[in-house]
Formats: C-alpha cells, sequence, structure tokens
C-alpha cells in the first residue's frame, strides 16, 4: 500500500476498463474460458499494478457482457459514460453514505435522486420517503418492513420492539406474478415464504380480481398486506394496480408494488396505462439497474408513512446520529433501510437523471418498446417460432417450434436450445418457464441494444434450433429494420 501506486494502477484500470467499453458491441456475451485454478493467499503481495493486471488477465474469457447489447436474459441495462464515471468517483470519495455526518453530499445526492426519480414518474414527491438500496429485492424488504410495522400496529403491537411473537400469521395477499424476490423479503422479515396467498386465474398468473375481494372481505377488519407485480419478469404484465387499489382502501389494507423495471412505463405515454394507480400504493420496490441504466447493484424503495421505516430499520449506538421512536432524525438514511455501512449508491442515479433528463430517459424506453414491437414481429412471421404471449412491455417470451417435434418434445428441445444458446455465446438468453412451457424470455432493457442485435437473436434462436431439431440452417432475418 504506497501513495505513488495509486496513480498509475487507475490509468490501467481506465484503460482496460475502455477497452471493454470499445469491444462490448461485439463481444462474445457469455463466458468461454476454465476457472482458473485457486491458489493459496500469498504470503508477499505483488503490488497494485500487478494486483490489476492480474484481475484483467482473469476477465478475460470469464465476464460476462452483461453491459452490453445482447445481453436479454434478465431484465439488465448497461452503464452510460455518465454513470460509470459517477461510479468511479462514488468508489473515489468513498463515502460513508449512512447520513449527513458521514457524508453531506451522499445523503443531498440521495435525497435530490429519489425525489427526481419521484417526478420522473408522476409522483408527488412530497408524499414520498426514497432511499437507495443494492436493488428491487432489498427495496421490497424496505417496503414490506414497513408494511409488516403497520401491520403490528393495527393490532396493537410494535414489532420493531417485540417481534412478531404471539401473533397470527400475516396475510399477504397475491397474484400469480409475484416475484421470488418479494417471497425471499417475506422469509428475512420472518413473516414467511408461506404467508404468501397467490390468487390467480389462468397459467399466465393473472390476479383474481373477485378472489381478492372476497378474501379481503373474510378477514373481517384484520390487517392484510397485498402485492401487485408491476412488470412481471417472464411477460412484462401488470397486476391491474387501480383496481388493487380500490380494494386496499376499500379494505384497509397495505399496498406494496414490486415495479423492479415495470414503473418505467410511467415515462411512456403508449404504455402509461399499465401503471395508472401505482401512485396510489403505500410503498414501492423498483431497480435502477435496469431500465436506468445504471451500474449494478442499485435500487431504490418509495414509501408514504417514513415514521414505519424508522421504527423498523432505526440503528442506535452511542457514536451514531440519534434516533427517535417517532422518527427518524432527517438525513440519516441508515434508519431508513436494512444497510447501515452504505456506499454513495445515489450518485449514479443522480449522473443518469441529470445527464438524460426526463426526455432522455422517455427516448430510450420509447425506444425498447419498438425493438421488442420488432422481435414480435420476427418471432410471428417465423414458421418455427411462436409467441407464448402477446404482451405490450420489452419482455417478449417466445419458444422455437420447428415442423415435425411433438408438442410434447418442446420443451425439452427449448430447454436444450437455452443451454446451447449460452454455450454459443453470440447473444445471452435462456430459458424459463412460463404458461406451462419452457421458452425463452429476452428483455430489452441496454440503451446499446440496435435492431440488428434482436435480429441477431432470432437469428441464433434458429440456426442453433435447426441444428438441434436435426434440420438445416434456417433462414436469416431480411425484413426491412424499422
Amino acid at each position: 500500500m504506497r501513495r505513488d501506486e495509486i496513480e498509475p494502477v487507475l490509468r490501467a484500470a481506465l484503460e482496460a476498463s475502455l477497452e471493454v467499453q470499445r469491444g462490448l458491441d461485439a463481444a462474445r456475451v457469455s463466458a468461454e474460458a476454465e476457472a482458473p485454478a485457486l491458489v493459496p493467499l500469498p504470503e508477499s503481495g505483488v503490488g497494485a499494478a500487478r494486483a490489476m493486471a492480474e484481475l484483467v488477465r482473469r476477465a478475460e474469457g470469464r465476464a460476462v457482457a452483461s453491459a452490453g447489447p445482447r445481453y436479454f436474459h434478465y431484465v439488465v441495462g448497461g452503464v452510460t459514460g455518465a454513470t460509470l464515471a459517477a461510479d468511479w468517483f462514488a468508489s473515489a470519495l468513498d463515502q460513508v453514505a449512512s447520513s449527513a455526518t458521514g457524508s453531506p453530499l451522499a445523503v443531498d445526492l440521495e435525497e435530490a435522486a429519489t425525489r427526481w426519480l419521484a417526478e420522473l414518474f408522476g409522483l408527488d414527491p412530497g408524499a414520498w420517503t426514497g432511499v437507495c438500496t443494492t436493488g428491487a429485492t432489498t427495496a421490497s424488504l424496505v417496503g414490506l418492513g414497513a408494511a409488516r410495522q403497520w401491520w403490528g400496529e393495527r393490532l396493537g403491537v410494535d414489532v420493531g420492539e417485540d417481534g412478531l411473537a404471539g401473533l397470527p400469521r400475516p396475510a399477504v395477499l397475491t397474484g400469480g406474478f409475484v416475484h421470488a424476490s418479494v417471497i425471499k423479503s417475506l422469509s428475512m422479515l420472518g413473516i414467511g415464504r408461506a404467508s404468501c396467498e397467490r390468487l390467480s386465474l389462468d397459467n399466465r398468473g393473472t390476479l383474481d380480481l373477485d378472489g381478492l375481494e372476497r378474501r379481503l372481505a373474510s378477514m373481517g377488519g384484520q390487517p392484510a398486506i397485498v402485492v401487485a407485480t408491476a412488470g412481471e419478469v417472464n411477460s412484462g404484465r401488470f397486476d391491474p394496480l387501480a383496481a388493487v387499489a380500490d380494494l386496499c382502501e376499500r379494505h384497509g389494507a397495505w399496498l406494496h408494488v414490486d415495479a423492479a423495471f415495470g414503473i418505467f412505463a410511467r415515462v411512456a405515454p403508449e404504455v402509461a396505462d399499465l401503471a395508472e394507480g401505482i401512485e396510489r400504493a403505500d410503498s414501492i420496490a423498483a431497480d435502477a439497474h435496469k431500465w436506468l441504466n445504471v451500474p449494478y447493484d442499485s435500487g431504490f424503495a418509495l414509501v408514504k408513512q417514513r415514521a414505519l421505516m424508522a421504527k423498523t430499520f432505526r440503528l442506535v449506538a452511542a457514536y451514531l446520529p440519534p434516533s427517535t421512536a417517532d422518527g427518524p432524525r432527517p438525513r440519516v438514511p441508515a434508519n431508513l433501510g436494512p444497510e447501515s455501512s452504505r456506499r454513495a449508491r445515489a450518485l449514479p442515479i443522480f449522473a443518469a437523471l441529470l445527464s438524460e433528463g426526463r426526455a432522455g430517459i422517455r427516448a430510450m424506453v420509447e425506444g425498447h418498446l419498438r425493438l421488442a414491437d420488432r422481435l414480435r414481429e420476427l418471432v410471428s412471421g417465423a414458421p418455427d417460432l411462436e409467441l407464448v404471449d402477446d404482451t405490450r412491455l420489452n419482455v417478449v417470451p417466445f419458444r422455437f417450434v420447428p415442423p415435425g417435434v411433438r408438442r410434447r418434445d418442446l420443451d425439452e428441445l427449448n430447454q436444450r436450445l437455452g443451454e446451447r444458446i449460452l454455450e454459443d455465446g453470440r447473444v445471452f438468453a435462456g430459458t424459463t418457464r412460463y404458461r406451462s412451457v419452457v421458452c425463452l424470455r429476452p428483455a430489452i432493457a441496454n440503451w446499446r441494444t440496435r435492431a440488428e442485435d434482436v435480429e441477431l437473436l432470432v437469428d441464433v434462436v434458429r440456426e442453433l434450433g435447426a441444428g438441434l431439431a436435426g434440420g438445416g440452417a434456417a433462414p436469416t432475418s431480411r425484413s426491412p429494420r424499422p
């Protein structure tokens, strides 16, 4: 550890990073090299320059090009110049972002960024408290943590102080779109995975609104937590948020919305109706490393009742800024979420919003919607492909259905196809099970993605699928680009 190492190694890191960025558009997407052998911890260090060189060496063939335009499997954005630079700067500053005492800058920017996010989505910024998190899982932990505190208080118990012992199992009501991260959050909060009651109508997971109303009515005024989804992970579908909000208001239930990427529908007029009603939720969880295109990991929670966040997450110690039982001291975000040790995660979010503005983010989302339409068009026009659902957002589930293959054998074929796509490396699109079938579920959220990337995805699927099915090479996409 020497001061004279800092500048040379940072310049080496800059050059290595620029090399990655220059090659992203054409890079192999999946990893191909074998993992290096594990070696014992060295007794003597090699210095910063050699350590950095070893990181670069290990990245060759082992790093996935998840920041590139052909990474479709998870709903993942890339990194823009502004957000990558801001993330670097956040590391260089190395702020303690737990409170304004630790870093006035970090808290200034977290308050500004979460307020701007509320404005971006057409929410009243004065009605919501925002906090930056590692992602939507932790954001749901925040929202559902506040919901748990609310639920306990309705029963006369401060669960943040006294826990859940002796209380009935909380009722958590949702549809079939519910994401695994919500279930994980319920487990971490001690509410339990088994508390989640899924009320769905079909193999899509469509919420049974009548069933939800009956279940709420059956509770005799007891508190319930309702979880709605804005952007189902396999299809981009939404629960009917306004109708769900009506039921929650009628029966006095807490409404949490998992809006990891779906909240960005609010910025695009052609799909904004999907997210109508989200402004009536009590808490919202979302990701910034998806459609906002900031580096991993980054999310945010928006909650209307700040005091419930503080009762759940407040941190009390003699050396820390004081916190009171009736609410957090202002400017102590560590009292609003689970992390006490917090980096300045707001800097890339702030940079994304400042560099692009509302118009730039809207243009990006609308461009991705057009690319999703293009993908649907290509799939619909191919004789060996089949849309698994008719969707409107940026996720397009489809599968390979070559002639001559029995329907009962298609799941196995598509599972093998997903594995083959990852081995091939030109695109990254794995499989899921949706509507009772195995299919691909590519999502378009990276600012770099263009029409040629979407067309390559279809070409690769048809080419590799034809090889697995024993046919010749499928024709490539020839129709004009939008």
